[in-house]
């Protein structure tokens, strides 16, 4: 039987706060500073000096300012990084904007697809109203940017540089989320009422080609063909003619995309190690790169990255950036801020609690690109953000292990530092993973 809090608890609790120590000066000092300045751990500055023991050269960092588009940012870092050092090109980017209009284009007709096959749904069944709560947004998965190269190329950031909208998509997202919504009720009308699907297909292609256009007065139209010119490190001076970007892609970066795995660390009940996981309503391209998730322990998971970097690679990672964390500094550290000893309390759950419980998981993408080895153990980590470069060490921040251990939850991983029974299982398992919800924490886009 519930119960009401009495005058009696309150006096108690009253009685509890006057005895504990200090209370009236930590008080003072919380009400007029805030929680997390009080709780500032000093030490953690320390600790968390930027000097690394393997450390790749990367260059100045990128900005995604006022949108969320940080997974693209930290994927296409990853591959601009290999440009830089091939063609002597320094702080090379490539176009973000290019591959944010046709992740867009795709995830409307990903939302219509959806919506079309859940028709038969009430509003408020839990997946409709998963599918109406957001039909699309900024964020993503490394598997969903790999789909949209795979289908559309990329281009230099000369070639689509950024617009109003693709710097601040708050307006866009809110105008075309509006769109997709409106034309979700007539889609399902039309299910409903027994149309053809010659009918269903000719309303989507209608609606689809206004997508179109809501984008591309937004974002601009994305090239077919370009002329790539460019001065390398030695004042050299290069023109390649009439590439697509397929053929820049080939040409310029051309990874094997099927050969970079998304590792994950859930150490959840429902996801044993070692399997391959897949999340429904999750993705971008129809017929193209499905969201594929290796699961392995904390171990494995780190020893892959580590190896990674050592043998000079960057490390596309997700994590939950604002746990722990100082924005301003850099600092990614689970000793930061002191609050149990400031509230005299324990705030303390283990990765798996805060998974299941809702208190924590993937928010934000990121770069690894250096780690400290002390006897062969990690430390802490060199991160590669896309905030600008004035936050953090010239926009790099550092991680702890420690605040890696519990708020790391993926990382993309070439198959050539997995091992042979590692990449069996992915083989093995590739066409038939495990499906999770749609609201699976693992589902969460950074």
């Amino acid at each position: 039987m519930a119960k009401a809090i009495t005058s009696a608890n309150l006096d108690q609790y009253a009685q509890d706060f006057a005895a504990t120590p200090a209370a009236p000066a930590l008080q003072k000092a919380v009400m007029n500073n805030g929680i997390l300045k009080v709780a500032e751990n000093t030490d953690s500055k320390v600790a968390m000096t930027p000097t690394f023991s393997v450390e790749l050269d990367t260059g100045a960092v990128a900005n995604q300012k006022q949108s969320g588009r940080c997974w693209m940012f930290a994927a296409l870092n990853t591959m601009r990084h290999s440009i830089q050092a091939q063609f002597k090109i320094k702080d090379f980017e490539l176009s973000q904007n290019f591959t944010f209009f046709w992740d867009k284009f795709e995830k409307s007709n990903y939302f219509y697809e959806n919506i079309i096959a859940t028709a038969d749904q009430p509003t408020d069944s839990r997946k409709v109203a998963f599918l109406l709560t957001t039909p699309q947004q900024d964020g993503g998965q490394w598997d969903m940017l790999t789909a949209i190269i795979d289908k559309y190329g990329i281009v230099p950031k000369s070639v689509m540089p950024e617009t109003y909208s693709s710097s601040k998509s708050a307006e866009l997202n809110a105008t075309l989320n509006l769109k997709l919504r409106k034309d979700a009720v007539a889609l399902r009308k039309l299910v409903n009422d027994g149309a053809s699907e010659d009918d269903i297909a000719a309303t989507k292609s209608k609606f689809l080609s206004e997508d179109y256009r809501i984008l591309a007065y937004t974002l601009g139209n994305p090239p077919t063909k370009f002329d790539f010119e460019y001065r390398d490190d030695d004042k050299e001076y290069h023109r390649d003619a009439d590439l697509t970007p397929k053929s820049f892609y080939d040409k310029y970066i051309g990874w094997d995309l099927d050969q970079y795995q998304s590792v994950i660390q859930a150490p959840t009940d429902d996801k044993p190690y070692n399997h391959l996981y897949t999340v429904e309503m999750l993705g971008n391209v129809l017929g193209g790169r499905e969201v594929r998730h290796l699961n392995l322990s904390i171990e494995d998971f780190k020893a892959a990255a580590i190896k990674q970097l050592e043998a000079g690679e960057s490390v596309w990672f997700g994590s939950d950036v604002g746990k722990e964390s100082d924005r301003q500094l850099g600092i990614l550290d689970t000793n930061i801020y002191d609050q149990d000893g400031l509230f005299n309390t324990s705030f303390q759950m283990t990765k798996a609690e805060r998974l299941d419980y809702a208190q924590s998981l993937m928010t934000h993408a990121m770069v690894l690109t250096g780690v400290d080895l002390v006897n062969g153990k990690p430390t802490k980590w060199k991160v590669e953000n896309s905030w600008g470069d004035k936050v953090g060490e010239k926009g790099y921040f550092v991680a702890s292990d420690d605040w890696f251990d519990n708020y790391v939850y993926q990382v993309v991983i070439n198959k050539q530092f997995l091992s042979d029974d590692i990449n069996a299982v992915i083989k093995k398992e590739y066409d038939q993973p495990t499906l999770l919800a749609p609201w699976d924490p693992m589902g969460a886009l950074a």
